[in-house]
């Protein structure tokens, strides 16, 4: 008797969010991507893999078969591709960690939370709207906001300064073990560790 082949096990979607291309390489809108670019490098995989709308690929992580995926729908569509991987791997919506930039939390500063609303997050509202829930775990990695009379277009598309870079490189480490945390203990603990 054959067999039809069945995708491997994964486990968990970890959807880091951001906007494809040179252009917005390093800009505060690709928090989310910067985060799984140090995931993916640490645990010696590229995510060169290109499914789900995405630049993407399957490592071990916290224990866990993980799809780790970067969005190339640009950030206002994310939830195309999450919505079509965690349907491939038939992934429910509480194994979905989505990290991504927030301008509401001062510069390098983690938030851990189990659901939510969109909260203003046009990457987060694309991503409820296609899952059909806003019951996934995220962690958000303060960016700052501008200064008062600012354009808050210009500043998330905007480069972080030197002195931002280094804070935001270390929460990009911290954001990773809450990431581990989450997947391990759940996201009450990592809460309670992170936030």
């Amino acid at each position: 008797m054959l067999f039809k082949g069945r995708p491997a096990a994964v486990e968990w979607l970890i959807a880091g969010l951001g906007n494809p291309g040179q252009k917005y390489q390093n800009t505060r809108h690709n928090m989310g991507f910067l985060t799984v670019d140090l995931l993916a490098e640490q645990s010696g995989v590229k995510l060169n893999k290109v499914k789900f709308k995405s630049a993407c690929n399957i490592l071990s992580f916290a224990g866990r078969r993980c799809l780790v995926m970067k969005p190339q729908t640009y950030m206002n569509l994310s939830g195309e591709a999450v919505r079509e991987a965690a349907q491939f791997y038939k992934i429910p919506a509480d194994r979905v960690l989505v990290i991504y930039d927030d301008v509401s939390l001062p510069v390098g500063k983690l938030r851990v939370r189990p659901s939510g609303s969109a909260g203003g997050h046009n990457g987060i509202k694309n991503i409820i709207a296609h899952l059909g829930t806003q019951e996934f775990p995220r962690i958000k990695i303060g960016t700052g906001s501008p200064a008062e009379g600012g354009d808050m277009v210009d500043w998330v598309i905007g480069t972080p300064s030197q002195a931002e870079r280094k804070v935001l490189f270390e929460s990009f480490e911290r954001a990773i073990l809450a990431a581990a945390c989450v997947i391990e203990k759940g996201c009450q603990k990592a809460m309670n560790d992170f936030n």
